[in-house]
Formats: C-alpha cells, structure tokens, sequence
C-alpha cells in the first residue's frame, strides 16, 4: 500500500477497494469443493460486503469485516476475528535513530511499523514543527521535509498511541506511545567554500563533478530549499586557483577547516548583503548564501588581497582578480608600537576620519587621516602626510601617499584580507 498524507493531517472516508483473501480472487464456488469444502466452510471467516457485524455462535464471536477493505479503516476500536483478538501495533524503528547526533537535515524521517497503517490513522508528531508530507510505505510511515530541518538543532518524533493514537487497518493499536529525539549537524564547510567560490568570494573557483547522478549545469538555478539540503550533503566537485596570487595566499586556504581566507569571503558575503560583519554562520546569513547561490547573485567587488611588506623599503602590493594591480611605498610602525604580522580581514572603512590616540610619550593626538581601511584593531591602511616613505615611522598603520592611499582604496573592501609580513 502506498498512500500519502499531508503533514498533520488524517485521511478518512477513502472508498475500499477489492482485495484478494488468503487464497486469490475467488468465483462461484465449485460443486466439487462444496463436496469436500464442509470444514473450510465451518471455520472460514464469513464475507460481507456491507459493513461489519458481529454473530454469536456457540458463544464465540466472529467478525464479519468488508470482503476487500485495503484501504485504512476509519475505525479505532480493534476488532475480533476467528477466535483471537486483533494484534497489538507495534513500532519496529524510528530513523534518525533515539539521540542521533550530527543528522543530515535533508533526509526523511522514517518509523517502521509491525503492520500498515489505517487511512485516518494519526501522523507521529514532530516537534518542533515542521512542513512537509508523511507518505506510507508498506509498514513504514516517511515523513519529507517541505525544507530541510534545521541545522544544530533538536528534535522530538512522538508515535500516538492507545485508541486516539496510530492504528492498523484490521484496528490494531500501539499500546505506548514512541519518543524518539535527534539532533541535526550543522552546514558543512565544504559546503560554504563551494558556494562562495562559485560567486566569486574567494581566490578560487569551484565546478560541480561530471557524475551520472548530477551534472554541473544542474546546479544552476537550483532552489534556495534544495541548496540547504546541499549543504548537509556537499555534492562532489573541483576547486582550482585563479592565476596570478601569491604564495602566501595559497598556504593558508583550506576548503574543509576554518581559515581566514574563508572568514574574509564571510565577511565580503556579509558586507554586500547589508549584514553585521562578524563572520558568523548564522541561519540568517545561510539563508542568504543559498537565495544569492540559487539567483547567481555573485561578487560585484570581485577579490582582493594585499601584502604590507617590512623589508626595506617598506611597501603595499595589492592583487585584485588574479592581477597585480597596485603597488607603493609605505609604513609600519615604530619598534615600541609595530605593526603586527598576520593576516587580517578588513572591516572597517571611511573615506575620511579624524584619527585619535595616545603617543608612546603620553601625549594624545587627533590627526585628520583619508582613504581608511581598519583591518586589524586599531591598525589601518591610511594616507598620512610624511616626508618620505618606506620604513618605520607610524604607530601601527599602514600608511601611504595621498595618490596611492586613494588608488588602494577602492580595492580593499570588506573582507579583503591585508597580510603585514617581513
């Protein structure tokens, strides 16, 4: 039997259909068994093609049950047939199993019965709630997401039982009611370096795998629902590296662990979809990758990198889309406030501020400053008046001339990463 039933909802009223009894389809009756058929016909169960009824014979009760009833009786009351009662329903399984931890979010809920379902029979309950359609299947009852459920969250299956709860189509009930709980994991990473490759967020780009159960092109236009399923289950694919970026960009990325190559592209990702720069993985911002992702919304920023090099003389390299595209004279900061190595993305940015701090003397300062780029604390990419340029002389900014602080500018945008090395 295959039936479905939206989800929470109970189907009643279903027409029966004819179905064989023990033996097949069954004609008039043959003049030969009714010679030798008297014990077949003492013990069989009557048929009836009305309703059921009950007969009292020799104090025993038989049920008198519709000839081809397939479909879900609307009843819950069990019903006594030949000399024994109904057995009891039973749940064999649930899946995800009791307490599974890191579930796939996009697979189905599966129970499995002892015997099949009545139509009008209850779904088991999810909670917390969530759309989508339970299906019947043989004994087992699957439950399909309308959306993938929720990652890193915890879920409740519940089967009902007793004469409100599940029943079988004989009137079968469940005696005690079944509660399992899992919990689902949450987005891979790999997933998020696919995604932000393929819109242009990281220095490399990404293509599906050519295989017999997906195609690469398939992948485009796929709805934001089904990419939060790809998400949980990462499809196969190639990253490759754009020409033209330097080493030192290369070592650091990694598509399946957390690095700050990936935390720029968030960033970037958040920058352009007017959300807080914090690089968290929130629902909120999957949300957002997998509509950017399904509308092949890409980076309209396209992607920086910059090297703040203290090897004299000092200077800024920046890439942009697998070029070099600038470079200048500049400075570091003085021994007693350096700047610091690392790599960082930017996340702040003005075209002008008043600049203020506190000199290693004690004395504060208030210094109008243009182009600015804050990228680790306090430490900026900045235009500042100087003498010259090329060697130690700012208090951790990274600073360069009027026309080349305005050339850079445009370039280092929300998540460009700027790496002071040397």
């Amino acid at each position: 039997m295959s039936s479905v039933r939206g989800a929470g909802q109970q189907t009643a009223g279903q027409e029966a259909k004819q179905q064989p009894g023990p033996e097949g389809p069954r004609g008039p009756e043959d003049p030969q068994e009714q010679r030798s058929g008297g014990h077949r016909r003492r013990t069989k169960i009557i048929l009836l093609t009305a309703v059921a009824a009950t007969v009292i014979a020799a104090g025993v009760a038989y049920a008198l049950v519709h000839a081809g009833s397939s479909a879900r009786s609307g009843s819950s009351a069990p019903k006594s047939r030949g000399s024994g009662t109904v057995a009891a329903l039973r749940v064999l399984s649930v899946l995800p199993a009791s307490d599974s931890r890191r579930v796939n979010g996009g697979s189905p809920v599966m129970v499995q019965f002892s015997a099949p379902l009545a139509p009008g029979s209850p779904d088991p309950v999810i909670r917390p709630a969530v759309a989508g359609t339970w299906r019947d299947i043989g004994n087992d009852a699957a439950f399909t997401p309308t959306h993938p459920f929720r990652p890193s969250s915890r879920f409740t299956v519940q089967v009902p039982a007793g004469r409100d709860g599940v029943r079988t189509v004989g009137g079968g009930l469940l005696a005690q009611t079944v509660t399992d709980h899992f919990t689902t994991g949450g987005y891979t990473q790999l997933r998020l370096a696919q995604l932000l490759g393929q819109l242009g967020y990281l220095p490399v780009t990404w293509t599906a795998a050519q295989t017999p159960a997906l195609r690469s092109e398939e992948l485009d236009g796929v709805t934001a629902s089904s990419q939060a399923a790809l998400a949980y289950n990462p499809p196969p694919g190639k990253f490759a590296w754009k020409p033209g970026y330097p080493a030192m960009l290369t070592s650091m990325w990694s598509p399946d662990h957390a690095n700050v190559v990936l935390r720029g592209a968030v960033m970037a990702f958040e920058s352009q979809h007017h959300m807080l720069l914090n690089a968290n993985l929130s629902t909120r911002f999957w949300n957002a990758l997998f509509h950017a992702a399904a509308a092949g919304q890409r980076n309209p920023s396209g992607y920086t990198y910059a090297i703040a090099s203290k090897s004299l003389p000092e200077s800024l390299t920046i890439w942009h889309d697998g070029r070099q595209v600038f470079r200048s004279l500049a400075n570091t900061g003085i021994p007693v406030s350096p700047t610091v190595d690392g790599t960082f993305p930017v996340y702040l940015r003005f075209r002008f501020q008043i600049m203020r701090g506190v000199n290693p003397d004690g004395s504060s300062y208030a210094d109008p400053v243009s182009f600015v780029s804050y990228f680790n604390g306090g430490d900026a990419v900045h235009y500042f008046p100087r003498g010259s340029y090329g060697f130690q002389q700012s208090l951790g900014c990274v600073e360069l001339p009027y026309s080349a602080a305005e050339q850079a500018y445009p370039f280092l945008t929300y998540g460009s990463l700027v790496t002071v090395a040397g």
